[in-house]
């Protein structure tokens, strides 16, 4: 779990919750995107803190079973929701995804912390119409909580195989940097809505 503070003007505490995208998966710690973002965050004196709680294979189910416990725990002003590509690997009920992607976020604003939900999208493999549904679930579910809808990291970065381990699901170490400045810009964004 990476928990870097920094003392400044106004903090800002971003509870990441998220799956192996944003938990390094096949990395070394020092060379995730989170890590690299907050040491960004450091170098730069911006009083953001990101507190990581990314589990590899985490679903919104799972996720849900923890999330209060970490509201609890960390008190965010920010909660930042990277989840669903597990459950949608899984060919979980698109309703089920919504449900539980709701669920998440009406807790965490219950919280008093502001939402964003990330895009996510999932491979073509099964079938344009789930897939479909399944990316058009996050704006509906943000369209219905108020949270803000954030767009996917991974866009860009899955089609091209230099970016990717060998597995073909997981960025490698050189995609790093590129979601550490693609994030750096969107959670900037957020942040001044």
């Amino acid at each position: 779990m990476t928990n870097l503070s920094l003392t400044s003007y106004a903090d800002d505490k971003i509870l990441l919750i998220g799956d192996s995208l944003s938990a390094g998966y096949g990395l070394e710690q020092a060379q995730a995107w989170v890590h690299l973002l907050q040491n960004k965050y450091n170098d730069n004196n911006k009083a953001i803190t990101i507190v990581n709680t990314a589990i590899s294979g985490q679903t919104t189910d799972n996720a849900l079973l923890k999330i209060d416990a970490w509201l609890n725990a960390h008190k965010p002003t920010h909660v930042l929701i990277e989840l669903g590509g597990n459950d949608g690997i899984r060919g979980f009920p698109v309703k089920l995804l919504q449900k539980h992607l709701t669920e998440l976020i009406t807790k965490s604003q219950q919280h008093g912390a502001k939402v964003a939900l990330m895009e996510i999208q999932i491979p073509p493999n099964l079938g344009p119409r789930y897939r479909q549904m399944f990316t058009d679930s996050y704006s509906k579910v943000t369209k219905k909580t108020n949270a803000y809808l954030m767009p996917y990291f991974m866009t860009d970065i899955a089609i091209d195989s230099s970016l990717m381990l060998n597995d073909n699901l997981h960025p490698n170490a050189k995609a790093q940097p590129i979601i550490r400045d693609f994030m750096y810009g969107e959670i900037n964004r957020w942040l001044q809505k």
